[in-house]
């Protein structure tokens, strides 16, 4: 019996651990775009936030996205596609609005995007469309003869796996600066020395942060997009993709990953701000206050 059960439980962390290797590039993106929605509150409340932000990401893995996944993957699943695009457009939209704030075009709301709910809120929804790519990655890549129990037992790992690794990340990025003032005051001198280097790096670690998170958003989004849009028989798209793909092979797999990350972010920039667009003007249109005012600081510009 407890022969069996090992057997079993191996089986789920050795499926867990291939199908997971392939979702590294996902989880990578969602551990750089997370921070930027802890800037602009206070230190006191950052590590309550990162929780929050965790348990919304539960909630999205365990109660939203594997139900469904399974559901649509035994009945329907050529919605699939449909709402990876759905997603991938969101996160292109958010990516878009963040390329606008370097240009300085920032929130009209900024008191607004501080609220610790809106900003809990903001993640949970930019987790519940990257969470569901991982998942969705890591099903792909599970034996299909794989029993519906088995397949269950497999994902759920993979999801606590994920959250724990992307939210550790976060929580550690997030008090990194304050463990640097706590060696700023030790009394060995090289202690106090990294320390002080640790606090003065912070804010361009977090400009960095906020950089390579708004690039994770805008590659993934146009990779969603691109590719499910192939998937859903956009002929064009998907001929456009493999031409790429076949043109830059003989160069290595890393120019070939190069050229397709480059058209990824830039599809995902063009509809991106095509969408803010579209939003700006349906909200004119209906005398609701533009998102976006020239001038000021962008919110996720400042931490502390």
């Amino acid at each position: 019996m407890s022969v069996g059960l090992l057997a079993v439980v191996d089986d789920v962390l050795s499926a867990a651990m291939k199908a997971s290797a392939k979702t590294a590039g996902v989880v990578i993106d969602d551990a750089a775009v997370t921070p930027q929605y802890v800037q602009g509150i206070t230190p006191a409340r950052e590590l309550p936030v990162v929780g929050k932000i965790a348990l919304g990401s539960l909630v999205n893995k365990f109660v939203i996205i594997i139900p469904i996944a399974l559901l649509l993957t035994a009945f329907a699943p050529w919605i699939l596609p449909f709402l990876l695009l759905i997603g991938g457009t969101y996160l292109c939209f958010e990516g878009a609005e963040k390329v606008l704030e370097w240009f300085g075009f920032a929130h009209g709301h900024e008191e607004g995007a501080r609220d610790e709910r809106k900003l809990v809120l903001g993640a949970v929804r930019t987790d519940l469309i990257l969470s569901t790519e991982i998942m969705l990655i890591s099903l792909a890549s599970l034996d299909e003869d794989m029993s519906i129990w088995m397949t269950l037992a497999v994902l759920a790992v993979i999801g606590l796996a994920m959250t724990g690794v992307v939210y550790g990340a976060v929580a550690l990025l997030v008090k990194i600066d304050d463990i640097g003032l706590k060696m700023a005051k030790s009394r060995e001198a090289k202690v106090r020395h990294t320390g002080a280097r640790i606090v003065r790096s912070m804010p361009a670690v977090f400009r960095v942060i906020s950089v390579v998170g708004t690039v994770a958003m805008l590659w993934v989004g146009g990779h969603l997009v691109l590719h499910n849009l192939a998937e859903v028989g956009v002929a064009p798209v998907g001929d456009f993709i493999h031409a790429i793909e076949h043109a830059l092979e003989p160069l290595g797999g890393f120019v070939a990953w190069l050229g397709d990350t480059l058209v990824s972010e830039i599809a995902g920039l063009a509809l991106g701000l095509l969408v803010v667009g579209v939003v700006l003007l349906i909200g004119k249109l209906i005398g609701k206050r533009p998102s976006f005012t020239e001038g000021g600081e962008s919110p996720a510009a400042a931490h502390h």
